[in-house]
C-alpha cells in the first residue's frame, strides 16, 4: 500500500504544476511558497507516521474482521458490485468520521491540521492529518461486520482519498447536477471555509448525498475564506499537529467541575466551561482577521535553502515509504523521528525562527543519518 502512495506522487506533482500554471495564466494564482511547503510537509509526515501506526491504519480492522464478518463470499466481493459496495460503505463511514472531526473537540484537534492552510489548492488536499488514525479506526468497523475483506477495505479507502484530491481547487466552478450528487470543488470550498454560513458543512468525501440526507449540506453562495477560526499563523509542523490540543488541556485543567473536565474533549469545538470562559475570556471570531494571510517575507537565500531541504526530505520520505514493508519497526521509528526534526527545521526557516547556517547544519546531519538508516535497511534486505 505504501508503494502505491509513492507511485501516485508524480501524478499529484504534475497536477499541482498544471494548476499553478493555469492560475498564473489566468492571473489568479492560488499558491504561496511557504504555505505550499507547509502543506506538503504535513502530507509527507502523515505518510511516514502511517508506516509506524499500521495497527491503527488497518491492523485492528484485520484483527476484528474474522470474528465479526457476516458476508464473506469472495465471489461477491471480487466482483464489480462488491467493489462498488465497498467504496460506498467506506464513503458512508468516512462521512461520520469526518463529521465527528468537526463536531467533537478532540476529533477536531486531530482533523484541523487539514484545514489550517489559508489557501485552497491541490497542495491543500495533500495536507493530511497525522493523529486521526488513532481515533478514527472504530468508525470503519461496520464494514468489517458487513464482510468487506481487509485488503479491499484498504483499497476502497485509497480510492475515496484519491478522489478528493481534485476537489481542492478554486479554478473549477459549479458543475450543475454533479454538485447535487457528488463532492465537487464548489461543495468542498464551502467545507474548508470559516464563513458563518459554511462552517461544519459538506462532509461527504465522494458523495454529497450523505450531507443532503443528514442535514449538513450548504450551497456555495459567497466567496470562501479559508483556514481555521483560530489561525495557526506558523509553518511549524509540530505546532500544527499538537497545538490544537493545548486549549483542551488548559481548559480541562482549570475547570472546577469533573464533568466539564471530560466534556471539554467531546463537546463541539469552541465550547468552554462557564468558569473557565469567565477566568480566561477569548476574543470572538472575526472574519476580517481570518482574511489576513500569514505569509512572512523570505529572502532569496531562505527560499533557496527551504527548497533544497524540502527536496531532500521528499527523497528520504519516498524511499522510506518504498522500503517500509521490509524495515524493522525500530528503524521506522528512527526515520520518523529524523523526518519530524527535518520538517520542524524547515518550518523554522519558513517562519524565520532559525539562522540559515544552523538550519543547514541540522538538515545536513539529519539527511545524512536518514540516508545511512535507509542504506542499512537496504543492505539488511
Amino acid at each position: 500500500m505504501h508503494r502505491l502512495v509513492v507511485l501516485v506522487v508524480p501524478v499529484f506533482a504534475l497536477l499541482m504544476a498544471c494548476e499553478f500554471a493555469w492560475g498564473w495564466f489566468k492571473r489568479r494564482n492560488t499558491y504561496r511558497f511557504s504555505d505550499t511547503l507547509g502543506s506538503l510537509s504535513q502530507g509527507l509526515l502523515s505518510q511516514a507516521l502511517a508506516v509506524c501506526t499500521q495497527l491503527f491504519q488497518i491492523g485492528l480492522y484485520a484483527m476484528v474482521y474474522p470474528a465479526v464478518a457476516i458476508w464473506t463470499r469472495p465471489a461477491f466481493w471480487d466482483g464489480a458490485i462488491g467493489w462498488i459496495v465497498a467504496v460506498l460503505l467506506f464513503d458512508f463511514c468516512d462521512y461520520w468520521l469526518h463529521r465527528a472531526g468537526h463536531e467533537s473537540a478532540v476529533f477536531w484537534a486531530a482533523h484541523s491540521v487539514h484545514h489550517q492552510s489559508q489557501q485552497f489548492n491541490f497542495s491543500t488536499a495533500l495536507r493530511q492529518e497525522s493523529m486521526v488514525a488513532f481515533l478514527g479506526w472504530a468508525f470503519y468497523l461496520p464494514m468489517a461486520v458487513v464482510g468487506v475483506p481487509p485488503e479491499q477495505f484498504g483499497i476502497a479507502g485509497l480510492i475515496v482519498l484519491v478522489y478528493q484530491f481534485w476537489i481542492h481547487t478554486e479554478h473549477i466552478g459549479k458543475l450543475g447536477w454533479f454538485d447535487r450528487v457528488f463532492s465537487s470543488p464548489s461543495n468542498h470550498r464551502v467545507h474548508h471555509a470559516v464563513n458563518d454560513g459554511y462552517v461544519d458543512r459538506n462532509y461527504g468525501g465522494m458523495l454529497v448525498v450523505w450531507d443532503r440526507m443528514f442535514g449538513t449540506f450548504a450551497e456555495e453562495n459567497e466567496r470562501a475564506v479559508y483556514g481555521t477560526r483560530k489561525a495557526l499563523a506558523s509553518f511549524d509542523p509540530l505546532r500544527a499537529i499538537l497545538g490544537p490540543y493545548a486549549p483542551l488541556v488548559r481548559d480541562s485543567w482549570h475547570t472546577r467541575k469533573w464533568r466539564d473536565k471530560l466534556a471539554v474533549w467531546f463537546k463541539p469545538p469552541g465550547w468552554r466551561p462557564t468558569d473557565v470562559a469567565a477566568r480566561f475570556p477569548e476574543a470572538p471570531f472575526s472574519l476580517d482577521e481570518a482574511m489576513q494571510i500569514h505569509d512572512p517575507a523570505l529572502t532569496g537565500a531562505q527560499v533557496a535553502s527551504a527548497s533544497i531541504h524540502f527536496i531532500g526530505w521528499i527523497g528520504v520520505t519516498l524511499a522510506f515509504l518504498w522500503g517500509a514493508d521490509d524495515l524493522v519497526f525500530r528503524t521506522g521509528l528512527e526515520l520518523l523521528a529524523l523526518a519530524i526534526a527535518g520538517f520542524w527545521t524547515l518550518g523554522a526557516v519558513l517562519d524565520s525562527r532559525i539562522r540559515l547556517r544552523w538550519a543547514w547544519c541540522a538538515q545536513c546531519a539529519l539527511l545524512a543519518f536518514s540516508a545511512a538508516l535507509l542504506a542499512s535497511g537496504a543492505v539488511a534486505r
